[in-house]
């Protein structure tokens, strides 16, 4: 069973050495920190927030539009994401083009040398329901059973009629919780997502560019949101306000906790300091005495595996296969604590049974299979490096500090 802390601590970037306050938000499982979240307590985000965007030029030959959102902050938008755009103003008979306004949402935030990223299918999210402007489908999550999916399927159709007897202008998805709610609470956060979409639509209509019209909720309601409650033992927090936030935002019957020790912070107590430090270190030991490297790169991330301290002699192929796998276990473990995603290359330790190697694989993917975040192996080179690629939904560990 997972918790979810909520607190704030003083946490140093490991590069410049400097210090500051920081919002963190972080599951655990036992004492061990496995998803993290942290926010300068002086920092915005813009991730989900969405706006009246300027077009300022489409670039035909990258299929994709580039949108200000604000005076001087250009964004990415990709052509393929324009179905069912929300104009404000439309001056020509293309698709789109220059000094038109359409409402955006941000998806991606900026990372380095690249643009933030936005979308015109604007979604609106719940606990139990995420609400689509322009994927006009029904969706279900795929961790939802099978036994479960048809009655949420056939709740949806029901949800998407309008009283007609025509389907709404938006889309449905069922997230992994509504598994677990009762029907009045799905239908009754239904209409609060409709009210909201609906509501947005006529304020736009009159608004200008770079008018921010919904703001994200903060970042550690957006995280229990997302989370599979099924696991979720409780919500545990040290400030009054977070907690009372907690408390209005959440139904059901998930535990949330304030904690009051004045002797110990809950940051301390959970040692997240020391957590985030670790995870923000180049090498990671294993219990075997072998350790990884990982290496990110401006292009994509490199992870070695090495025998280290293992000097095991007796049948190296099969001590060499036992370190792979456990390497491939804490590689699943730790792209989800850092964030990593995009490209990533592994050099396990070589080995020359092919039915070794398919193992490795199968175990990896069924670790991978884990991760809230898509993440797949595409292959093994010839070179014997496994190609790994992780979605890309937020800024990785080492980024937020």
């Amino acid at each position: 069973m997972k918790k979810l802390l909520i607190t704030s601590e003083q946490l140093t970037d490991p590069v410049s050495r400097k210090t500051a306050a920081y919002r963190v938000c972080t599951f655990y499982e036992g004492s061990r920190m496995i998803e993290a979240e942290l926010r300068r307590a002086d920092a915005e985000t813009i991730l989900n927030n969405i706006y009246i965007a300027r077009v300022k030029n489409v670039a035909a030959n990258l299929n994709a539009a580039f949108v200000e959102i604000a005076k001087g902050t250009v964004c990415y938008l990709p052509l393929e994401a324009l179905r069912q755009p929300i104009f404000t103003k439309k001056l020509s008979k293309q698709p789109i083009a220059a000094g038109e306004e359409l409402v955006v949402q941000v998806t991606k935030e900026a990372v380095k040398t690249k643009d933030a990223v936005v979308t015109a299918n604007l979604s609106f999210s719940g606990e139990y329901l995420v609400l689509t402007s322009a994927n006009l489908r029904s969706g279900i999550s795929s961790k939802i059973s099978r036994q479960d999916r048809s009655r949420l399927q056939e709740l949806a159709q029901k949800l998407r009629k309008n009283h007609g007897g025509t389907e709404t202008d938006f889309g449905l998805i069922l997230r992994t919780n509504a598994a677990y709610a009762e029907e009045s609470a799905i239908c009754a956060e239904f209409l609060q997502l409709q009210a909201e979409y609906e509501a947005l639509r006529r304020y736009s209509a009159s608004r200008t560019a770079y008018t921010c019209l919904r703001r994200e909720q903060p970042f550690y309601l957006k995280m229990l949101m997302d989370a599979d409650k099924s696991d979720l033992e409780e919500v545990v927090t040290d400030e009054k306000a977070v907690f009372e936030e907690l408390k209005a935002a959440v139904s059901g019957s998930l535990s949330i906790r304030l904690y009051q020790d004045r002797l110990l912070s809950l940051a301390s107590l959970y040692n997240i300091a020391g957590q985030v430090s670790a995870a923000l270190k180049q090498k990671v030991w294993l219990k075997s005495g072998a350790n990884l490297v990982i290496e990110p790169t401006e292009a994509l991330t490199v992870i070695d595996v090495n025998s280290g301290k293992n000097t095991e002699k007796k049948d190296k192929q099969r001590n060499h296969y036992k370190i792979n796998l456990e390497a491939a276990e804490e590689i699943a473990f730790q792209l989800r604590l850092r964030n990593l995603s995009g490209i990533i290359l592994v050099d396990f330790i070589d080995m020359q049974s092919v039915d070794d190697k398919e193992g490795l694989m199968a175990q990896l993917r069924a670790y991978l299979r884990l991760d809230p975040v898509p993440a797949q192996v595409v292959d093994m080179t010839r070179l014997g490096l496994v190609e790994i690629t992780r979605q890309k939904k937020k800024k990785p560990l080492a980024e937020q500090i």
